[in-house]
């Protein structure tokens, strides 16, 4: 097991040292690192590095590497807290509707121009958190009222009903405002272009929070894979559980998706791929899929801003095209190669 955790970690930095180096403008890797050990311990600038290059790693690509990894890391743990919470293979952030009320809330700041100086720029991702973070506690609380227990099915049937009708009003806000529809459309896409420091540090504080709050339950979640009743004699308080952890992946997912657009099947698939190689335990589980969902983001990210250079594809798209058949195979696999199962 130690060197299956060791050869992740190595697979994940060798990934983000490729994001840093390979682009439309290709800088040797010995270039890079001396620009990252100029600005971080001082040291003078190697001899044929030129300002631009210095420019592009430092103040284009590293910051955008980073933001990569944290949404993967985020959207990828959420969904392995929502699969294990709601025992759903299925089950993600984006189906119980998080993603769609963040888009909601980030959608109506873009159509109205409203700003705010005191948040400048943060005004976008704090309003698509909270709505997100809304969005999944107002399904909750619809589930609550109409099964008491809060069952499975019933919060992911809430989920995506929410999920339709946000969706449905984004899209009727965008129709009617048509001069904003292009700058909508490529944020829903998802995209990890210019990102900046100040949006990696305030990012940051939510995910912490957010992977923090995961672990302190790692036990409890190793308890509902055997299911919510065994749960339940063990003494876990099931409602309380699923309503602390689906708030904080409304907190994670949300905050994510308002700073890089909406990014499916990171959160469904990731925790699949890592289910198979690290075993069902969540104390290893949560981190090393925040390692693999960090690694997939950045890994997709690179390839959509190399396969069409100069142009860029967003980053939402790729996820997609490569998430899509492989879910597909995953879940067939699951059902032994026959019709999947309830």
């Amino acid at each position: 097991m130690t060197k299956k955790i060791l050869l992740s970690l190595a697979a994940a930095i060798l990934v983000m040292t490729a994001a840093v180096v390979i682009g439309t403008v290709m800088i040797p890797l010995d270039a890079a690192w001396g620009i990252i050990a100029h600005h971080l311990f001082g040291t003078a600038l190697p001899e044929g590095i030129s300002g631009s290059q210095a420019v592009i790693i430092w103040n284009i690509r590293i910051p955008r590497v980073l933001m990569g990894f944290m949404v993967g890391a985020a959207l990828a743990s959420s969904g392995a807290v929502t699969q294990s919470l709601l025992r759903n293979p299925l089950a993600s952030p984006y189906t119980l509707g998080v993603s769609a009320g963040a888009a909601l809330g980030a959608g109506v700041i873009i159509i109205t121009g409203f700003t705010l100086a005191s948040l400048g720029s943060f005004l976008l991702p704090i309003t698509g958190t909270l709505c997100g973070l809304l969005s999944i506690l107002a399904a909750i609380v619809f589930a609550s009222r109409v099964d008491a227990g809060l069952s499975t099915n019933t919060i992911v049937l809430a989920g995506m009903v929410f999920s339709l009708f946000i969706n449905a009003m984004l899209t009727m806000l965008t129709v009617l405002n048509r001069e904003s529809l292009e700058r909508i459309a490529m944020w829903q896409l998802g995209t990890l272009s210019g990102k900046s420091y100040e949006q990696v540090f305030g990012f940051l504080p939510f995910l912490v929070v957010g992977l923090f709050g995961f672990l302190l339950f790692s036990r409890e979640l190793d308890l509902f894979t055997f299911g919510e009743e065994q749960a339940m004699a063990a003494g876990v308080n099931t409602k309380r559980l699923k309503w602390v952890l689906l708030t904080l992946c409304g907190i994670l997912t949300g905050s994510a998706v308002s700073f890089s657009g909406i990014i499916g099947f990171v959160d469904m698939i990731v925790p699949h791929i890592v289910r198979r190689i690290f075993g069902n335990s969540h104390r290893l589980l949560l981190p090393m899929t925040m390692i693999f969902g960090g690694m997939f983001m950045v890994l997709a990210d690179l390839i959509a801003r190399t396969v069409m250079a100069p142009s860029e594809l967003p980053v939402g798209v790729i996820c997609a095209l490569t998430g899509a058949p492989f879910f597909i195979w995953v879940y067939f696999k699951r059902s032994g190669g026959g019709k999947p199962h309830a």
